[in-house]
């Protein structure tokens, strides 16, 4: 990042920090240092005399314009960001594995990484995505209403948007509660964010602001056919950007295509793209999205000096020798650096200018870890290193790292700096080879949003949430306070290298976080964050373990050496009633990453009581509990990522009867019910799309799709009749939920049916046996309304709305004020076999250890034995 001085006041400082004005000089952990192309320079010098501001609010990730982003922050050149209330934990997953928290966190980074396609910055409410609701109201007793404004009028206030912008109307047009509540709090926090009685705590760092209009951005999904289109308010964002080679539409749908986890990769779109808005609050647009908004430097006083030095720059540049803009953008930096009245335009555009210089000089700089992990109050090699790819004089003058060996440098607090006054030679690298130490007090890397328990609705976030420095005040170590950090998609970096350089006699400084580097034989150069993690880390084995009797289950526990000489034991904490034996086993880690597992045996004992309750896993080490797990999420269009999940997992007694041995599984878009089946007794054989043939089908019991197995395996458009073969033949085939757009083929059963976007979004609405003779409600396993308690998130999704009527109907239920779904569980007789499709949110519930959809399973793959 890059970071300004002299800094006029403490408060300016705090100001700098929580309007995410320091730039990360790669724009993400875990990124490639930024380089600029020429072009790309002199749209940043353009950007330098407009001052203006948007905010696009909408609800999850993916529901951003990037269309209209890429347009506001590349062609109007504005700042523009992208407020989300969720980051999209409730959605479904069609790259892998990862739900909730996991895929929130996925979906964090994929929308990072869509920003820094389309220019935008992004930010976040502590709203946590639920799952589909139907309606604002049923939202709201779900999110903390006060909260998730109060975390919009804090982005509203930071960033000081001209004007606001909502993808949703804020009516049942939006289609999903979520949807209506952005829009919903969006006119309310348009409001709140000017009235000083509103959120008064916010004002010891931010000041009220008043945007200068509110508009829905709506389009042709949200209004009638044939509606005159005249009455909005209208702009063409489908132009050509000459200075990045792109039109807007080409900029959006690379930026969308970020989306991976969601499928939504986009073709792109050139020539004329009309965006239509309506007036929700504030000013009316007549002819410019901006109407009464002063864009120049006009609008800050004295700022007309500023502007006149940047047009000079822009008139005298270079795009073969932009170094040569290096003198013209220091007498901007000066003209900066006087007293203002207002300090927030001034801040942004210092940020800008010394990003600027950067770019011409040709920096690179970087802050290499030599392995990818640490331990608080571990050491680590570092290697640091500048490069000046220009004629222009650059003097390194200090630099400022984590802890480190207080021999070589003068150590204040948790940072050492040392004076190195050495001239950079140009195209000559300096490096400096370092062991540093993690500070004590520094906490595991968690995302901030996770390092607490919050509410299925809501996030929560720690009162404190770091230790911090700051470079320009190295006697001053403070708290990174919760404020700080709201509404930011990452944590803030506490492990940086900071640079002091000098140019033409002016201190500049820039910081990086600390990563580290590896060669990928196939991605080639890769870069990942600097991870800190506990000094050891407790891996649970299986998503649930399911008992149908009282033999023992082997629960496997794997422990995690952060550092080398890692030992104690490890031991389960488990409810009244169950037995684990032994009481704990000893470990001994003697290499860093060195893993080792151990084994339980975990039964129930004569008290266990039916249904779910919940085992830990605990390793001491010299007197200390530890109680984390370690999961990586690494996918190449995103930067790794680790999380560090309690380690827990659900212990489940129920009476199950099963019937059949053999399932064939092929997978969909990524599930746990493999294991599920395992969990209870059933040998699982994951089937590849060409494994799918008459002969080879023949030896299962049953076989079970994946969820979206229709929408991701391509094969299946060819496969198809050897299924419905190995059905009439006498098989059981099991067909989990498919989304109703985007089937590899129209038919996906032996008889007709329409798939449709109907749910049931209340988890334990009531149910209604429809046939309770069915086989499926009574073999081997009696299904009783019982069994659809303690379910999460959803009960249901996808059904199909209309079928054939050789399919049988199982069950009904629905959500409040709606007319009953009866395609929950469909089943039609297909010559000597049976085809099952369902919509139940198995691939949830199973994880989750809920008994019933255990025995719906076990009912479903028994059908016909």
């Amino acid at each position: 990042m890059t970071l300004r001085c002299p800094f006029r006041t403490a408060a300016l400082l705090l100001v700098l920090l929580i309007t995410n004005c320091s730039l990360l000089i790669g724009e993400a952990y875990a990124q490639a240092p930024k380089t600029y192309s020429s072009s790309e320079i002199l749209l940043g010098l353009k950007k330098l005399n407009v001052l203006g501001s948007a905010l696009y609010i909408a609800a999850h990730p993916d529901d951003e314009n990037t269309r209209l982003l890429a347009y506001l922050a590349n062609g109007r050149l504005v700042e523009t960001g992208y407020l989300s209330a969720t980051r999209g934990d409730g959605g479904q997953n069609l790259i892998g594995p990862e739900l909730r928290e996991g895929l929130g966190v996925i979906r964090t980074q994929e929308l990072l990484a869509a920003r820094r396609i389309d220019g935008g910055r992004q930010f976040f409410t502590r709203a946590n995505d639920f799952g589909f609701s139907k309606t604002a109201a049923e939202t709201f007793t779900i999110w903390d209403k006060e909260q998730v404004l109060s975390d919009m009028v804090w982005v509203i206030r930071q960033r000081r948007p001209d004007v606001m912008i909502t993808r949703f109307p804020p009516d049942a047009r939006a289609g999903h509660g979520h949807h209506t509540a952005s829009a919903m709090l969006a006119i309310e926090a348009f409001s709140a964010a000017a009235d000083p009685k509103r959120f008064p705590e916010q004002l010891q760092y931010v000041q009220p602001w008043q945007a200068r209009r509110l508009l829905w951005n709506t389009g042709s999904f949200f209004v009638k056919p044939g509606e005159d289109m005249s009455q909005y308010f209208q702009l063409d964002a489908g132009g050509y950007n000459a200075l990045l080679g792109r039109s807007y539409g080409e900029i959006a749908a690379e930026s969308r295509t970020s989306h991976k986890s969601q499928g939504f990769g986009s073709s792109a779109q050139r020539g004329e793209a009309p965006e239509y808005f309506q007036l929700l609050k504030g000013a009316p647009a007549k002819t410019d999205l901006f109407d009464g908004v002063d864009l120049t430097w006009n609008r800050v006083p004295g700022g007309a000096a500023v502007g006149k030095l940047v047009d000079e720059v822009i008139r005298n540049y270079d795009a073969a020798n932009p170094s040569a803009s290096v003198a013209g953008l220091l007498k901007v930096r000066e003209e900066l650096d006087k007293p203002s009245k207002i300090p927030f335009w001034d801040l942004e555009k210092g940020q800008e200018v010394d990003e600027l210089i950067y770019a011409c000089l040709g920096l690179s700089i970087s802050a290499i870890a030599q392995e990818p992990t640490a331990t608080p109050d571990g050491k680590l090699g570092l290697a640091i290193e500048i490069l000046n790819r220009s004629s222009v004089p650059v003097k390194l003058k200090a630099l400022q790292v984590p802890a480190i060996e207080p021999s070589k440098f003068r150590t204040v607090g948790n940072m050492a700096y040392q004076d190195i006054n050495e001239q950079l030679v140009s195209g000559q690298p300096f490096i400096k080879k370092n062991s540093i130490t993690i500070p004590t007090e520094q906490s595991v890397f968690q995302p901030y949003w996770l390092r607490q328990l919050g509410t299925i609705g809501m996030y929560k976030v720690p009162e404190v949430v770091e230790d911090f420095i700051w470079p320009e005040q190295p006697n001053t170590r403070r708290l990174l306070e919760r404020w700080e950090v709201l509404g930011n998609p990452e944590n803030v970096s506490v492990n940086e290298v900071a640079f002091t350089v000098e140019v033409a006699g002016v201190p500049l400084y820039y910081t990086v976080p600390v990563q580290y580097k590896h060669t990928d034989p196939v991605r080639g150069e890769i870069y990942e964050p600097l991870t800190v993690v506990p000094p050891v880390m407790v891996n649970i084995g299986g998503q649930a373990f399911v008992f149908a009797d009282t033999q023992p289950k082997t629960v496997p526990v794997t422990l995690r050496a952060g550092k080398a000489g890692v030992k104690g034991s490890v031991a389960l904490t488990l409810p009244a009633g169950w037995v684990a034996e032994p009481a704990s086993r000893p470990f001994d880690l003697a290499a860093k990453d060195a893993e080792q597992t151990v084994q339980f045996q975990v039964r129930p004992g004569a008290g266990a009581k039916e249904g779910k309750v919940e085992l830990r896993a605990v390793a001491t080490v010299d007197g200390q509990p530890y109680s984390r797990g370690y999961q990586t999420i690494a996918y190449d269009h995103i930067p790794t990522q680790t999380l560090f999940p309690e380690a827990t997992a659900p212990l489940v007694k129920l009476d199950l009867k099963r019937k059949g041995q053999q399932i064939g599984y092929l997978m969909g878009a990524g599930d746990e019910v493999p294991e599920a089946l395992r969990q209870i007794g059933y040998t699982v054989t994951l089937l590849k799309p060409e494994d799918l043939t008459d002969i080879n089908l023949r030896r299962f019991d049953a076989v079970v799709l994946g969820i979206r197995a229709y929408n991701t395996v391509d094969q299946l458009k060819i496969r198809q009749p050897a299924l419905l073969k190995y059905v009439e033949n006498g098989g059981n085939l099991v067909v989990q939920y498919v989304v109703n757009r985007g089937t590899v083929l129209p038919e996906i059963g032996p008889y007709p049916l329409t798939l449709s976007r109907d749910r049931v979004t209340v988890e334990d609405a009531p149910v209604t046996m429809l046939n309770p003779k069915q086989p499926l409600l009574n073999t081997p396993n009696r299904i009783t309304p019982q069994d659809f308690t303690g379910w999460v998130q959803e009960q249901g999704l996808y059904y199909p709305e209309k079928w054939d009527p050789r399919y049988q109907t199982v069950i009904s239920s629905h959500d409040p004020d709606e007319p009953a779904r009866e395609g929950a569980i469909l089943v039609a007789d297909y010559g000597k076999g049976h085809y099952i499709y369902t919509g139940l949110s198995l691939f949830r519930e199973l994880p989750a250890g809920v008994p019933g959809a255990y025995r719906l399973l076990t009912n479903m793959v028994s059908l016909g034995k």
